[in-house]
């Protein structure tokens, strides 16, 4: 009867499932499921949960925890509702893709080996049609739930163990060979989160990176707490006095002004929205050092986009997103 109750909410009348766009303007859907990789965990007991990164149309990131077994029920609905895409009338149909089922026993390397098909089959997903991939039934299984912002493992003595997929998802079976160390930072000043999305931290607290982003703002964790936090706030535990930025490229990279920026330090650049740049030095903080005609300053990365890459973010949403602070304003 659950299931039954899932399948019918995404259907109208004798109309069949539908967009989920068309059951109200407000409606934000997924743009991009990233597998990250997966932890095992000790509580309640040996148990292993697949972590994503969901980007969603209003620029929000979150990062969710699901079992294979909880995704697998998931496919199970999915194809209840769409029996056409899922190829259950006409094999040649087809779209929706294949996922196999769960083992008896989920041992390591199952889980390991798995992710190559996770990663592809989400992929394949988020790329169908409309009334497919913004179902109610796709954005409600990667909504945030409590567990995610506070799982229950967080009371118990034994720490999960993270593996983090490799960017080549090809050499998944050769490269994870044991847990992979997650990157750990000193933080160099407080810092006050803004939003539920980030992550308060407290000068000298420890914290592991498990995703950069060139915007500047990373999502890290500590012990029980997952946000995003400013990469300024940071610096690496093994070797703070090594720089980690990338060499100057003087020859410069176009870039699109996707957002304008009015200039608040006298090192920085104004810019308006559609112009077109040169970046010349692409910093961890965020903050990029940018060329137009003769001048250079420093400009908001998550506020350009490079020449020739689609655009898939709402200018309408992009204003509403804070640029990070900078590495110089922070007093440590």
């Amino acid at each position: 009867e659950r299931e039954k109750c899932k399948v019918d909410h995404c259907y109208h009348e004798s109309k069949g499932p539908f967009p989920a766009a068309e059951m109200g303007e407000s409606i934000i859907y997924i743009r991009h499921i990233e597998l990250l990789g997966f932890e095992k965990r000790f509580f309640p007991s040996q148990h292993y949960v697949y972590m994503f990164l969901v980007k969603w149309q209003d620029l929000s990131e979150k990062v969710v925890y699901r079992k294979f077994t909880e995704i697998y029920e998931f496919h199970k609905v999915l194809k209840e509702m769409f029996p056409i895409e899922s190829g259950e009338i006409n094999t040649e149909n087809r779209i929706i893709p294949h996922l196999p089922a769960p083992k008896w026993f989920d041992s390591q390397r199952a889980t390991e080996n798995r992710q190559n098909t996770l990663s592809e089959y989400f992929s394949a997903l988020i790329n169908l049609p409309r009334k497919i991939s913004r179902c109610v039934h796709i954005l409600d299984f990667f909504k945030v739930r409590p567990d995610d912002l506070n799982p229950s493992t967080a009371i118990h003595p034994k720490k999960p163990e993270t593996f983090l997929m490799p960017k080549d998802s090809k050499k998944i079976a050769t490269d994870i060979t044991g847990p992979i160390i997650l990157q750990t930072y000193r933080v160099i000043a407080d810092y006050e989160k803004n939003s539920s999305t980030e992550m308060a931290m407290k000068v000298g607290d420890i914290v592991d990176v498990v995703e950069k982003s060139e915007s500047g703002w990373w999502f890290c964790q500590q012990k029980n707490k997952r946000g995003w936090v400013p990469a300024a706030y940071l610096e690496p535990m093994d070797s703070p006095d090594e720089s980690e930025e990338q060499e100057p490229n003087y020859a410069g990279e176009l870039h699109v002004v996707r957002k304008g920026y009015t200039a608040a330090q006298e090192d920085e650049i104004s810019l308006k929205e559609g112009e077109t740049i040169e970046v010349i030095h692409k910093l961890l903080d965020g903050w990029w050092v940018v060329r137009k005609d003769e001048i250079t300053g420093y400009y908001p990365s998550m506020y350009l986009q490079k020449v020739g890459e689609e655009n898939m973010t709402e200018n309408k949403q992009l204003r509403n997103k804070a640029a990070p602070p900078r590495r110089s304003s922070i007093s440590n």
